[in-house]
């Protein structure tokens, strides 16, 4: 068996795909002569696997690929790698994972190499580690810029993908790996007169890539979930007058954001696998495992200490390492989301603005959480306005600014940190065909359903990276990555052993793995909250639209457990031929 996946062609279906494209087409794909039926020389167009998308997630990918001597590429539509860490340039942007867990932890000497300036590293530092990555294994070459794929087909017959892009080309391959990630497809709202503003605006995610000078300028922003937060503590010292619209509050607490010195980091490279070993074992995949205490034993000061302590702590702490009754019982998360709200109420001068800013339709930690740095005291300042879409909703877009019920606004520059079409919003982008032409669009209209949040029936040897129902959308985005990126490399081992050309989720196997998604997200108290958690987006679906099921909720750990399981079965419920 020859090192790749090349075995995988030798069966009958291989033949008639080289007859079909090398014999028929032979100007576009070549001939027997210069592609034997061992396929021991790839032709131009021809990948054993592509790659969807060359972010976080697809950095990864390729990285495995090439260990496994597999030929493969990377198709990314933008025109540089790193996914959201190339796109989202907005002033603020930056982890909310401590910086040393969301580094790739496969190689050692990456590990060592690598020096982390920030406890909570900004975006550009983030896309010049993406960069070092592929410059360090040599992954630039596996990687094809400015390649939006616009359609995929299955061929069943010859058991290949046809990958069709954009621009009308065509590539083909017998496996394709989707890393298309949670947050690549913003969504805009739907105001009237929205191409109408004479100055530059546009959504957080297409922030200009050359520098935006807002000093002195007037600046409004809709939204105020993880983009707009951070954008407007950043911003609200540089420019003239800032008017944030906000469609509904957010909890959120202090990032604690610092530089990381050489010693520690030193300290840090000591305690890789430490480090490591705490996120394998948290739900979220973070440095942060939950107070072991029973709320109830513990004293209302013990735990106004614990809260005052984890307030003050780096990133999500108050969230992770807190008493898990808070998230999972009623009184409980009252009591921790009262004291969030006092403090919010001490660190805003204006108590009807601090009203404004403290959610009311839910409980701490119940939404996605935004982690903000001089968020709350950006609205201390004599030129930030907050205006409350729920009182004064906008009517249309001018010319020169925007219409609320009560007022018009003038603006120089008009952001719109409106969110993301979260997890299969990227699949919608594109037009995948499976089996008996079977779109992936429409067997995921309402709520997907998929096999372990990896696999589809009917869309046989696609396999996803951080795909809906898999862990990803609910914990550290690299530690989850990871975990995936192995487990489809052993699957592609297994076929490659048992010289296997064709891998599709079992029906009942997805059923299964659907409803388990379903009972984790109907146990969570988050559950009949719409956020982007139960798979709402206020841009695109009506207020009453049901709950769609997007994300794996039972936890890093147990999502761990159950892929190490069905490979070490022999990844059962895959029907492979």
């Amino acid at each position: 068996m020859q090192n790749d996946l090349r075995g995988l062609y030798s069966r009958r279906p291989r033949a008639l795909w080289f007859f079909r494209f090398h014999c028929i087409m032979p100007e576009r794909y070549g001939t027997i002569s210069q592609l034997s039926l061992e396929n021991e020389n790839l032709s131009q167009t021809d990948y054993e696997v592509l790659v969807i998308g060359a972010g976080v997630a697809g950095i990864c990918q390729i990285k495995k690929l090439k260990d496994m001597g597999v030929t493969a590429l990377v198709l990314e539509a933008s025109s540089g790698l790193g996914g959201t860490w190339y796109n989202n340039r907005y002033p603020g942007c930056r982890f909310d994972s401590e910086s040393y867990t969301y580094g790739f932890k496969f190689s050692r000497d990456l590990l060592n190499e690598w020096h982390w300036k920030e406890m909570f590293s900004p975006q550009p530092e983030n896309l010049k580690y993406l960069n070092f990555v592929a410059d360090k294994f040599d992954l630039h070459k596996h990687i094809r810029l400015d390649a939006p794929v616009a359609q995929m087909k299955w061929d069943e017959c010859a058991r290949i993908w046809t990958v069709t892009l954009e621009d009308g080309d065509e590539l083909t391959s017998r496996f394709v790996i989707t890393c298309t990630g949670a947050l690549g497809t913003p969504t805009m709202p739907s105001y009237e007169g929205m191409n109408e503003f004479e100055g530059p605006s546009f959504h957080s995610y297409y922030w200009p890539h050359e520098p935006l000078d807002l000093t002195g300028k007037r600046v409004g922003i809709i939204g105020t979930g993880a983009s707009g937060i951070q954008i407007i503590g950043d911003i609200a010292d540089k420019v003239g007058a800032l008017t944030v619209f906000q469609r509904r509050p957010n909890w959120s607490v202090p990032l604690n954001n610092r530089d990381i010195t050489k010693a520690e980091m030193a300290d840090i490279r000591q305690r890789y696998e430490e480090i490591f070993a705490v996120c394998a074992e948290s739900n979220g995949g973070f440095d942060h495992l939950p107070d072991q205490r029973v709320y109830e034993n513990v004293s209302v000061e013990e735990r106004r200490a614990l809260w005052d302590a984890l307030y003050d702590a780096p990133g999500f702490a108050l969230l992770l390492a807190n008493f898990r009754e808070t998230f999972l019982e009623a009184e409980p998360n009252r009591d921790l989301s009262d004291y969030v709200a006092e403090r919010i109420r001490a660190r805003v001068n204006d108590p009807q603005v601090a009203e404004q800013l403290i959610p009311r339709d839910h409980g701490f930690g119940m939404r996605r959480m935004p982690m903000e740095t001089g968020y709350f005291e950006a609205y201390n300042r004599d030129n930030v306005r907050l205006v409350s879409l729920l009182d004064t909703p906008i009517e249309r877009i001018t010319r020169t600014g925007l219409q609320t019920s009560e007022e018009s606004f003038d603006f120089d520059v008009l952001v719109y940190a409106t969110g993301f079409d979260v997890m299969t919003g990227a699949f919608d982008k594109i037009d995948i065909r499976g089996a008996d032409g079977q779109r992936l669009k429409e067997k995921w209209q309402g709520s997907p359903t998929t096999y372990l949040g990896v696999m589809v029936n009917g869309f046989p040897n696609m396999l996803m990276v951080a795909g809906p129902q898999s862990v990803s959308g609910s914990t550290n985005y690299p530690r989850a990555i990871e975990v995936c990126v192995d487990w489809i490399g052993a699957l592609l081992e297994h076929a490659r052993t048992a010289d296997l050309s064709r891998l599709e989720a079992d029906v009942d196997a997805e059923a299964t793995w659907t409803q388990e998604v379903i009972d984790m997200q109907e146990a969570m108290p988050f559950s009949k909250v719409k956020s982007w958690f139960t798979g709402f987006n206020a841009n695109v679906q009506a207020a009453n639209a049901a709950p769609r099921y997007i994300a794996y909720w039972g936890g890093a750990p147990r999502y761990t457990k159950i892929l190490n399981r069905v490979a070490s079965e022999g990844f059962r419920d895959i029907n492979m031929d």
